[in-house]
């Protein structure tokens, strides 16, 4: 490190200039705090953080005077929202300035740190900060000059969608909170983070953010808007998307579902059947067989029927292994389930659930069919993730009886699964997948019959827009997957998740998207067409945005 740091000040006051001082302080400098009026004391410093309120105009100013008493220092903007290059500029030497960010999630640090870079940082300044905030004990990123860094720029939008999806009345808070906790494991949902990090922060990045893109997905949903109007900017203030007690619990409200979700009465299901040979039609019939249901699954061919009977023979093996089931329970799952390769051996059956490729047409095919020999009263159900559910139900003479049942895969592992009634669906058959899901021990979520459904709406624009920030240099794979673990507590960055979800499999998601909205923004990234183009398709071809080792 060309300069070494041995006095480092924190202008401010609040948890911001607190949680500040408390990291620098936690090496071998010496950190003083003070407010904008007394910059005097800061004369000695090396380093000193301007962590004032998101005003440009005071921080300007502030750090303007701290380049005339601290001629030498390095100087850092804690700013979240304000362009960093344009309060450089007014520092007397601006190659000195750069942008120096503890990320915080309802009101406590996360262990990131986010360095922001502009065109006018000098580049050992930069390193001399970067060697500074890698001693510290955290994970480091360093970033182009835009609203947000990485972590809330991918972060507000997101939030964003879920409050729209919400003023659309097309999901509960509830729904849309489990769905993502459930669906993709992030620790928090939507609506609740949004309560931790303040309404009116998150206006206030969303109009920062819109004014630099454009992008009118950008500006502040107008529920969000009104609730911070009203006062209700989160758990400070003890009522956001949620109601809270002085203890900062969830406590309900007059939002908060009480009695049956659905005023039906379930149908009675018995037997179950399930179409398809691949990993998530063998996940789904040995969940349901472990629930206690007899199981009949059609394939194709007799070795198709031998292989998912062989595929879930290994994963009982597992079980049994790991102690969760012994042999005679792993032998009763067994008996439950029956194979066939005609769809006659449904016949019988009281809800079927179709999971064969991703195909409106070879859907539709296999439905008129599922009519034909099924018996009145039976439940179909799709596990399309994207096709529209009311064009499986049209072709049928029974659209009342027809569902989406979107499972996650690997379905013995993921609890979630997206109840996706149409206009046709009869209420007692809503009842009755729910009351399926529940005793198969899965979280179920209900929405509405509209592409992506909650997870996926929600999910492949982040995913899109991260493609986007590296398109566009402001960081790199690694430093954005770093930022949106160690900052959000996601399991997975963007990157290695679209490796691990196939780059095929996000553009196909994203165009259906954009196919259904028409919005600019959620048009796909053009690296995305690119690498399927070239065959790199993720983890599965050893190749995508990363590239893998072939075992």
């Amino acid at each position: 490190m060309t300069q070494q740091f041995t006095r480092i000040g924190v202008v401010g006051t609040g948890p911001e200039t607190t949680a500040l001082a408390g990291l620098l302080g936690s090496g071998d400098a010496v950190v003083t705090l003070g407010e904008a009026a007394d910059l005097t004391a800061f004369a000695s410093c090396d380093l000193i953080v301007e962590a004032l309120p998101e005003d440009a105009v005071a921080k300007a100013a502030v750090l303007a005077a701290l380049g005339a008493v601290a001629p030498d220092a390095v100087l850092a903007t804690s700013t979240r929202v304000l362009p960093v290059t344009a309060l450089a500029s007014t520092a007397p030497m601006p190659s000195r300035v750069l942008g120096l960010r503890l990320t915080r999630l309802g009101g406590k640090a996360t262990g990131l740190v986010e360095l922001t870079r502009t065109i006018l940082t000098d580049a050992e300044v930069l390193a001399d900060v970067q060697a500074l905030a890698a001693g510290l004990g955290v994970q480091v990123v360093t970033v182009a000059d835009r609203v947000g860094a990485v972590s809330t720029a991918l972060l507000l939008p997101y939030l964003n969608d879920a409050v729209r999806m919400l003023e659309a009345r097309y999901a509960s808070r509830e729904d849309i909170d489990a769905a993502m906790r459930f669906g993709c494991g992030h620790p928090t949902g939507p609506l609740a983070l949004l309560d931790l990090l303040g309404l009116d922060t998150a206006v206030d990045v969303l109009t920062a953010l819109h004014d630099q893109t454009g992008d009118h997905l950008h500006a502040p949903a107008p529920l969000l808007a009104q609730y911070v109007s009203a006062g209700r900017v989160g758990l400070r203030s003890g009522r956001g998307f949620y109601s809270y007690d002085g203890d900062g619990a969830v406590v309900p409200d007059e939002l908060t579902p009480v009695g049956a979700v659905v005023d039906a009465a379930p149908r009675a299901v018995r037997r179950i059947g399930v179409i398809g040979t691949g990993t998530m039609a063998s996940g789904i019939v040995e969940v349901c067989a472990r629930s206690g249901y007899d199981v009949v699954f059609r394939a194709r061919s007799h070795d198709k029927v031998v292989g998912v009977q062989q595929a879930i023979e290994a994963s009982l093996a597992k079980a049994v292994s790991r102690g969760k089931l012994d042999e005679a329970g792993r032998d009763e799952v067994v008996r439950r389930i029956e194979g066939t390769t005609h769809l006659a051996g449904l016949a019988d059956c009281d809800l079927v659930v179709e999971a064969v490729v991703e195909d409106l047409a070879v859907k539709q095919a296999l439905f008129v069919e599922l009519d034909r020999v099924l018996k009145p009263g039976a439940v179909l159900a799709t596990t399309t993730s994207s096709l529209p559910v009311v064009e499986c139900a049209r072709v049928t003479s029974r659209p009342q009886d027809v569902i989406g049942m979107h499972w996650f895969n690997p379905a013995t592992v993921m609890r979630l699964v997206e109840v996706v009634p149409t206009v046709l669906t009869a209420p007692d058959v809503v009842a009755t997948v729910l009351h399926l899901c529940d005793n198969i021990g899965k979280q179920a979520v209900l929405c509405g019959d509209r592409p992506g459904f909650i997870v996926n709406a929600l999910l492949f624009p982040y995913l899109n827009d991260a493609v986007r920030l590296l398109e566009a240099g402001v960081a790199t794979m690694d430093e954005i997957d770093t930022a949106v673990v160690g900052a959000l507590g996601h399991p997975m960055g963007p990157f290695a998740l679209i490796d691990v979800v196939g780059v095929d499999v996000t553009l196909a998601i994203q165009q259906t998207l954009h196919a259904a909205s028409r919005e600019p923004g959620h048009a796909p990234a053009p690296s995305l067409g690119h690498l399927v183009v070239a065959g790199a398709l993720g983890r599965k071809t050893g190749r995508g945005l990363r590239s893998y080792a072939r075992s």
